[in-house]
Protein backbone atom coordinates (compact mmCIF):
# COMPACT_ATOMS: atom_id res chain seq x y z
CA UNK A 1 0.00 0.00 0.00
CA UNK A 2 1.34 3.22 -0.88
CA UNK A 3 1.20 5.93 2.16
CA UNK A 4 -1.34 8.24 3.03
CA UNK A 5 1.06 10.95 1.77
CA UNK A 6 1.65 9.63 -1.60
CA UNK A 7 -2.40 9.06 -1.99
CA UNK A 8 -2.79 12.83 -1.07
CA UNK A 9 -3.63 15.37 -4.41
CA UNK A 10 -4.10 18.59 -4.71
CA UNK A 11 -6.61 19.72 -6.95
CA UNK A 12 -5.34 22.49 -9.56
CA UNK A 13 -7.88 23.35 -12.51
CA UNK A 14 -9.55 20.22 -12.06
CA UNK A 15 -6.12 18.21 -12.24
CA UNK A 16 -5.50 16.04 -9.31
CA UNK A 17 -1.70 16.91 -8.88
CA UNK A 18 -0.08 14.49 -5.94
CA UNK A 19 1.01 16.57 -3.07
CA UNK A 20 4.46 14.99 -3.17
CA UNK A 21 8.34 15.53 -3.09
CA UNK A 22 10.84 13.21 -5.25
CA UNK A 23 11.29 10.36 -2.10
CA UNK A 24 7.74 9.67 -1.91
CA UNK A 25 7.20 9.21 -5.93
CA UNK A 26 10.49 6.57 -5.71
CA UNK A 27 8.95 4.90 -3.10
CA UNK A 28 5.60 4.44 -4.49
CA UNK A 29 7.25 3.30 -7.91
CA UNK A 30 9.64 0.74 -5.41
CA UNK A 31 6.64 -0.61 -4.13
CA UNK A 32 4.33 -1.13 -6.84
CA UNK A 33 7.57 -3.03 -8.45
CA UNK A 34 7.34 -5.41 -5.14
CA UNK A 35 3.98 -5.99 -5.03
CA UNK A 36 3.64 -6.29 -8.74
CA UNK A 37 0.51 -4.21 -9.22
CA UNK A 38 0.05 -1.81 -12.66
CA UNK A 39 0.02 1.56 -12.34
CA UNK A 40 1.15 4.35 -14.38
CA UNK A 41 2.71 8.05 -13.68
CA UNK A 42 1.60 11.35 -15.29
CA UNK A 43 4.34 14.42 -14.88
CA UNK A 44 2.53 16.87 -15.75
CA UNK A 45 2.89 21.08 -15.98
CA UNK A 46 1.00 24.12 -17.12
CA UNK A 47 1.02 22.04 -20.55
CA UNK A 48 -0.89 18.97 -18.89
CA UNK A 49 -3.01 21.22 -16.80
CA UNK A 50 -3.93 23.69 -19.38
CA UNK A 51 -4.37 20.72 -22.26
CA UNK A 52 -6.88 18.97 -19.97
CA UNK A 53 -9.64 22.34 -19.56
CA UNK A 54 -10.37 21.41 -22.71
CA UNK A 55 -9.82 17.35 -22.89
CA UNK A 56 -12.34 15.89 -20.60
CA UNK A 57 -10.44 12.38 -21.15
CA UNK A 58 -7.20 13.93 -20.51
CA UNK A 59 -7.93 14.98 -17.26
CA UNK A 60 -9.52 11.92 -16.76
CA UNK A 61 -6.45 10.26 -17.18
CA UNK A 62 -4.14 12.41 -14.84
CA UNK A 63 -7.01 11.54 -11.71
CA UNK A 64 -7.40 8.14 -12.09
CA UNK A 65 -3.38 7.88 -12.46
CA UNK A 66 -0.95 5.94 -9.64
CA UNK A 67 0.72 9.37 -9.20
CA UNK A 68 0.65 12.91 -11.28
CA UNK A 69 3.75 14.39 -10.00
CA UNK A 70 3.95 18.10 -10.13
CA UNK A 71 6.84 18.70 -13.05
CA UNK A 72 6.51 22.50 -13.00
CA UNK A 73 7.21 25.11 -10.82
CA UNK A 74 3.94 26.63 -11.03
CA UNK A 75 1.95 23.92 -10.04
CA UNK A 76 4.20 23.38 -6.91
CA UNK A 77 3.54 27.46 -5.86
CA UNK A 78 -0.08 26.56 -6.50
CA UNK A 79 0.23 23.42 -4.09
CA UNK A 80 1.63 25.62 -1.64
CA UNK A 81 -0.50 28.37 -1.82
CA UNK A 82 -4.22 25.83 -1.63
CA UNK A 83 -2.76 24.43 1.49
CA UNK A 84 -0.06 21.66 0.92
CA UNK A 85 3.19 23.22 1.18
CA UNK A 86 5.19 20.35 1.36
CA UNK A 87 5.03 19.84 -1.97
CA UNK A 88 8.23 19.82 -4.05
CA UNK A 89 8.97 19.84 -8.07
CA UNK A 90 9.28 16.03 -8.99
CA UNK A 91 11.03 17.02 -12.73
CA UNK A 92 10.80 14.08 -15.59
CA UNK A 93 14.97 13.90 -16.07
CA UNK A 94 15.37 13.78 -12.07
CA UNK A 95 12.75 11.32 -11.58
CA UNK A 96 14.41 9.34 -14.45
CA UNK A 97 17.80 9.19 -12.95
CA UNK A 98 16.68 8.71 -9.72
CA UNK A 99 14.89 5.54 -10.44
CA UNK A 100 17.72 4.58 -12.59
CA UNK A 101 20.31 4.44 -9.82
CA UNK A 102 17.84 2.38 -7.92
CA UNK A 103 17.29 -0.07 -10.76
CA UNK A 104 21.46 -0.31 -11.28
CA UNK A 105 21.31 -0.74 -7.39
CA UNK A 106 18.29 -3.57 -6.99
CA UNK A 107 18.36 -4.51 -10.30
CA UNK A 108 14.81 -3.31 -11.52
CA UNK A 109 14.41 -3.91 -15.37
CA UNK A 110 14.03 -1.45 -17.64
CA UNK A 111 12.42 -0.51 -21.24
CA UNK A 112 12.15 2.45 -23.16
CA UNK A 113 9.14 3.38 -25.36
CA UNK A 114 9.43 7.07 -27.61
CA UNK A 115 11.97 9.13 -29.04
CA UNK A 116 13.90 7.61 -32.16
CA UNK A 117 16.28 5.17 -32.66
CA UNK A 118 19.29 7.26 -32.37
CA UNK A 119 17.98 9.04 -29.45
CA UNK A 120 17.15 5.81 -27.65
CA UNK A 121 20.33 4.29 -28.70
CA UNK A 122 22.31 7.47 -27.35
CA UNK A 123 20.10 7.15 -23.93
CA UNK A 124 20.71 3.83 -23.55
CA UNK A 125 24.59 4.02 -23.39
CA UNK A 126 24.44 7.10 -21.51
CA UNK A 127 22.58 5.88 -18.17
CA UNK A 128 24.16 2.57 -19.00
CA UNK A 129 27.60 4.44 -18.40
CA UNK A 130 26.58 6.58 -15.43
CA UNK A 131 24.84 3.63 -13.37
CA UNK A 132 26.91 0.34 -13.89
CA UNK A 133 24.69 -2.91 -13.66
CA UNK A 134 21.74 -0.95 -14.75
CA UNK A 135 19.55 -3.65 -16.67
CA UNK A 136 17.86 -2.78 -20.21
CA UNK A 137 15.84 -4.82 -21.40
CA UNK A 138 14.61 -3.66 -24.38
CA UNK A 139 13.91 -0.29 -26.15
CA UNK A 140 10.96 1.21 -28.68
CA UNK A 141 10.56 3.58 -31.44
CA UNK A 142 7.64 3.76 -32.47
CA UNK A 143 6.44 5.32 -35.41
CA UNK A 144 4.49 9.05 -35.59
CA UNK A 145 1.45 8.17 -37.12
CA UNK A 146 -0.91 5.69 -35.47
CA UNK A 147 -0.23 1.73 -34.98
CA UNK A 148 -2.44 -0.47 -36.50
CA UNK A 149 -4.33 -3.08 -33.99
CA UNK A 150 -2.03 -5.49 -35.48
CA UNK A 151 0.92 -3.66 -34.69
CA UNK A 152 -0.33 -2.65 -31.26
CA UNK A 153 -0.27 -6.20 -30.29
CA UNK A 154 3.04 -7.10 -31.80
CA UNK A 155 3.97 -3.89 -29.49
CA UNK A 156 2.58 -5.21 -26.53
CA UNK A 157 3.49 -8.65 -26.98
CA UNK A 158 7.25 -7.65 -27.18
CA UNK A 159 7.05 -5.60 -23.72
CA UNK A 160 5.37 -8.31 -21.82
CA UNK A 161 8.24 -10.84 -23.38
CA UNK A 162 10.51 -8.58 -22.21
CA UNK A 163 9.16 -8.43 -18.47
CA UNK A 164 10.16 -4.73 -17.41
CA UNK A 165 9.99 -3.53 -14.07
CA UNK A 166 9.47 0.18 -15.37
CA UNK A 167 8.35 1.39 -19.02
CA UNK A 168 10.03 4.96 -19.42
CA UNK A 169 7.22 6.71 -21.84
CA UNK A 170 8.85 9.17 -23.89
CA UNK A 171 6.13 10.98 -26.15
CA UNK A 172 4.94 13.82 -25.84
CA UNK A 173 1.77 15.05 -23.82
CA UNK A 174 -1.32 13.85 -23.76
CA UNK A 175 0.23 11.28 -26.36
CA UNK A 176 2.19 9.91 -23.83
CA UNK A 177 -0.64 10.05 -21.00
CA UNK A 178 -3.26 8.19 -23.56
CA UNK A 179 -0.49 5.54 -24.27
CA UNK A 180 0.01 4.78 -20.83
CA UNK A 181 -3.90 4.61 -20.01
CA UNK A 182 -5.10 2.30 -22.41
CA UNK A 183 -1.57 -0.34 -22.35
CA UNK A 184 -1.65 0.01 -18.38
CA UNK A 185 -3.88 -3.34 -17.84
CA UNK A 186 -2.69 -5.10 -21.40
CA UNK A 187 0.97 -5.11 -20.70
CA UNK A 188 0.88 -5.72 -16.54
CA UNK A 189 4.09 -3.64 -15.84
CA UNK A 190 4.19 -2.19 -12.36
CA UNK A 191 5.15 1.20 -13.90
CA UNK A 192 4.40 3.03 -16.93
CA UNK A 193 6.22 6.33 -16.48
CA UNK A 194 5.48 9.21 -18.96
CA UNK A 195 8.48 11.55 -19.13
CA UNK A 196 7.87 13.44 -22.12
CA UNK A 197 11.36 15.43 -22.87
CA UNK A 198 13.41 13.69 -20.91
CA UNK A 199 14.88 10.98 -23.81
CA UNK A 200 16.62 13.67 -25.40
CA UNK A 201 17.32 15.75 -22.44
CA UNK A 202 19.17 12.60 -20.11
CA UNK A 203 20.73 11.47 -24.34
CA UNK A 204 22.19 15.17 -24.89
CA UNK A 205 20.29 15.67 -27.61
CA UNK A 206 18.37 18.97 -26.21
CA UNK A 207 20.12 21.15 -23.16
CA UNK A 208 18.12 21.60 -20.18
CA UNK A 209 17.63 24.41 -18.70
CA UNK A 210 20.30 26.21 -15.70
CA UNK A 211 19.08 24.86 -12.48
CA UNK A 212 18.77 28.55 -11.12
CA UNK A 213 15.89 28.92 -13.90
CA UNK A 214 14.25 25.55 -13.28
CA UNK A 215 14.04 26.42 -9.42
CA UNK A 216 12.61 30.03 -10.26
CA UNK A 217 9.63 28.83 -12.76
CA UNK A 218 11.91 30.10 -16.18
CA UNK A 219 13.03 26.91 -17.68
CA UNK A 220 9.80 27.58 -20.49
CA UNK A 221 11.94 30.78 -21.38
CA UNK A 222 15.04 28.54 -21.98
CA UNK A 223 12.97 26.29 -24.10
CA UNK A 224 10.92 28.52 -25.74
CA UNK A 225 14.40 30.64 -26.46
CA UNK A 226 16.06 27.00 -28.36
CA UNK A 227 13.14 25.85 -29.72
CA UNK A 228 11.03 28.94 -30.53
CA UNK A 229 9.65 27.36 -33.95
CA UNK A 230 7.89 23.93 -31.82
CA UNK A 231 6.93 25.64 -28.13
CA UNK A 232 6.22 29.45 -28.66
CA UNK A 233 3.15 28.86 -29.35
CA UNK A 234 2.23 26.17 -26.58
CA UNK A 235 3.96 29.29 -23.49
CA UNK A 236 2.77 32.37 -25.17
CA UNK A 237 -1.13 30.89 -25.12
CA UNK A 238 -0.95 28.30 -22.03
CA UNK A 239 0.87 30.68 -19.39
CA UNK A 240 -0.89 33.71 -19.38
CA UNK A 241 -4.07 31.52 -19.25
CA UNK A 242 -2.52 29.49 -16.40
CA UNK A 243 -2.07 32.64 -14.35
CA UNK A 244 -5.35 33.91 -14.94
CA UNK A 245 -7.47 30.92 -14.39
CA UNK A 246 -4.48 30.24 -11.18
CA UNK A 247 -5.55 33.75 -9.48
CA UNK A 248 -9.50 32.85 -9.87
CA UNK A 249 -8.82 29.30 -8.18
CA UNK A 250 -7.10 31.26 -5.20
CA UNK A 251 -10.34 34.02 -4.78
CA UNK A 252 -13.07 31.03 -5.34
CA UNK A 253 -11.30 28.01 -3.99
CA UNK A 254 -14.65 26.48 -3.42
CA UNK A 255 -14.68 26.18 -7.19
CA UNK A 256 -11.94 23.06 -7.02
CA UNK A 257 -12.36 20.86 -3.50
CA UNK A 258 -9.37 19.92 -1.99
CA UNK A 259 -10.53 17.24 0.66
CA UNK A 260 -8.54 14.38 0.88
CA UNK A 261 -11.74 11.90 0.79
CA UNK A 262 -13.09 13.55 -2.09
CA UNK A 263 -9.87 12.69 -4.37
CA UNK A 264 -10.24 9.09 -2.98
CA UNK A 265 -13.90 8.83 -4.12
CA UNK A 266 -12.83 10.03 -7.46
CA UNK A 267 -9.65 7.76 -7.82
CA UNK A 268 -11.85 4.92 -7.11
CA UNK A 269 -15.27 5.67 -9.15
Amino acid sequence: MQSEWCRKRVNILGVKVSAIVMRDATTAIETWIRERTPNYVCVTGVHGVMASQQDAGLAHIHNMSGLTVPDGMPLVWMAHQLGFPGVERVYGPDLMLEMTALSARHGYRNFYYGGSVTTVAQLKETLERRYPGLNVVGAISPPFRPLTAGEDDELVAQITEARPDIVWVGLSTPKQERWMKTHVGRIGVPALVGVGAAFDFLSGNKRQAPRWMQRNGFEWLFRMGTEPRRLAGRYLRNNPAFVCKALAQIAAPHRYPQTYAETLITKMG
